[in-house]
């Protein structure tokens, strides 16, 4: 494991969407992961119906269908 000192908190944002296009697919989930300098971790996930028919290709790759 890699070991950083951090002096301000660090957030890591995580997206699962419908596809790859920018311009036609949607986000199904959003994860964001926050580390604060003393090693405490904070995490929210939010499902989002995306309104669209997810490819099978996302699918296959995320498990949301």
């Amino acid at each position: 494991m890699l070991n950083i000192s951090l002096t301000r908190p660090l957030v890591f944002i995580d997206l699962e969407t419908t596809g790859l296009n920018v311009q036609t697919d949607r986000i199904v989930e959003l994860t964001a992961l926050k580390i604060h300098p003393d090693g405490n971790e904070e995490e929210k996930t939010v499902m989002v119906d995306p309104g669209i028919p997810i490819s099978p290709g996302a699918t296959e790759v995320h498990g949301f269908f």
